[in-house]
């Protein structure tokens, strides 16, 4: 390569100052060839400019960082590096950047692996516990005392309109337990059931009276209602996953507000109901 300085003009060693009607004036400039490395050339990484001959100038010399340029000349890559701040990421040619930015964000949120079939067990557990147990209820099934024996143990409870009562709370736990199973308007279900729970800890815990200490574990605990308001309160909050018939609605992709409106509703209802329909101090 030659060593001239990078500010004088590149001339060939023999040729003429003047221009001739075969060699114009911008052959005065070296060809691209004379420049090319030898095949026996181990690289040369310096920092000396090498010109690049456009044939579309008029004499003008364009400089260059490398010798990339002169030969062959320039060969677009078929895929562009993108700058994100971070490590480097490929487009394809001719596909938008952000569009295609915008399709992995898309995959990467659906891609949620074992979520969804999660939120089904959770959310169809919960709802076979409430439809198990409004059935023994109402029909009487698998060693239950049937409408009958629910109006009486109100009744005992200190519960008014205990004949009401009787068909409402039946019907309300196989109505939550349905709607849970199916993913229907999931967070209504799960504070319905959650406010059935909170009422039968509030129960549990009158009827026992005379205990200073809350009562846990069973067989004369609440650790039974206690996990299932933790899981109804799970099933409001994170909501029903996308097995469902709630798969398409708000709650079921992105739970917020309404979610935790439901769940204080519940809970709200729960103490309500007890107030209304008992009057007694649970912890008195």
């Amino acid at each position: 390569m030659s060593s001239q300085s990078k500010d004088a003009h590149w001339q060939r060693q023999d040729s003429s100052a003047l221009p001739t009607a075969e060699r114009p004036t911008a052959a005065q400039l070296v060809d691209p060839e004379d420049d090319l490395p030898s095949e026996t050339y181990a690289g040369d990484f310096e920092t000396t400019l090498i010109p690049h001959y456009d044939s579309a100038d008029s004499g003008g010399v364009r400089s260059s960082s490398s010798g990339a340029g002169v030969i062959g000349g320039h060969q677009p890559l078929p895929y562009q590096p993108q700058p994100t701040g971070g490590h480097p990421v490929f487009a394809p040619d001719g596909i938008d950047e952000h569009q295609h930015f915008d399709d992995e964000r898309v995959r990467a949120a659906g891609r949620r692996g074992t979520q969804d079939f999660g939120l089904l067990i959770l959310r169809v557990g919960l709802g076979a516990v409430f439809l198990a147990h409004g059935l023994q209820k109402l029909f009487g099934w698998w060693g239950g005392e049937g409408l009958g024996g629910l109006k009486n143990a109100l009744s005992d409870a200190g519960y008014h309109h205990a004949d009401i009562l009787t068909y409402c709370a039946a019907g309300g736990e196989i109505g939550a337990g349905v709607l849970l199973v199916l993913g229907l308007f999931t967070p209504i279900a799960a504070a319905g059931a959650l406010a059935y729970l909170t009422n039968s800890v509030l129960a549990g815990i009158s009827a026992q009276h005379g205990h200073r200490s809350f009562p846990y574990f069973l067989p004369n605990g609440h650790e039974y209602e206690i996990s299932l308001i933790v899981m109804a309160a799970a099933v409001i909050l994170v909501g029903p996953g996308r097995y469902g018939f709630d798969a398409s609605r708000g709650w079921a992709r992105r739970p917020f507000i309404g979610s935790f409106a439901a769940l204080v509703v519940g809970i709200g209802a729960g103490v309500g109901l007890w107030v209304l329909l008992h009057g007694a101090n649970p912890v008195g």
